[in-house]
């Protein structure tokens, strides 16, 4: 398992037009963030800081129970940790999904299912606000939002609260159920 250190620096690579994250011992990790998506302060060195490492613990305490092998539930982890970290303020897309119920309220790293006529997907919940939170998805099958565009695993999208379904997973066979 990959274990955060204080020797990680976030980098922006103008060849590569990517945010990076140099892990040490010649190991480079590419974000899936588009540099479009990006806060300016990403376009500079940065440390990975005591914060950074509590939000990779938090994402991954909820990844390990996915049906994902180690290497991508690690690239699941650091994209959420660089989505909170470094993603412009998105304005919601619910548009893309179904009507689910109001009052649900999802909290930072819990796994929520969206639907639409195409399909449901799954997503972790990187950063929940008041009335609508952003996620990523953590399915490695595209999720289709209609007939052109779709979602790819660890792409972000901010949708609203009520388009949220709570999801449990079966810890002993690493397997999806929507609660509700």
């Amino acid at each position: 398992m990959l274990k955060p250190s204080d020797t990680w620096n976030w980098y922006y690579d103008a060849k590569a037009k990517s945010l990076m994250l140099d892990l040490g011992m010649e190991m480079v990790f590419r974000v899936k963030v588009p540099m479009k998506s990006l806060i300016d302060c990403a376009l500079n060195s940065n440390e990975f800081t005591v914060d950074d490492a509590a939000n990779y613990h938090t994402f991954m305490d909820q990844i390990n129970h996915l049906p994902l092998t180690e290497p991508r539930r690690a690239e699941l982890a650091l994209n959420c940790v660089a989505a909170k970290r470094f993603l412009k303020p998105l304005l919601p897309k619910s548009w893309f999904f179904d009507y689910q119920s109001e009052g649900y309220t999802p909290e930072e790293a819990e796994i929520i299912a969206l639907n639409n006529a195409l399909g449901e997907g799954h997503f972790i919940v990187i950063e929940s606000c008041e009335s609508a939170s952003v996620c990523m998805l953590v399915d490695l099958e595209p999720c289709a939002l209609n007939d052109t565009k779709q979602l790819t695993f660890s792409q972000p999208i901010k949708v609203m609260h009520d388009r949220m379904a709570p999801v449990q997973i079966n810890y002993e066979s690493n397997t999806y159920a929507l609660v509700g």
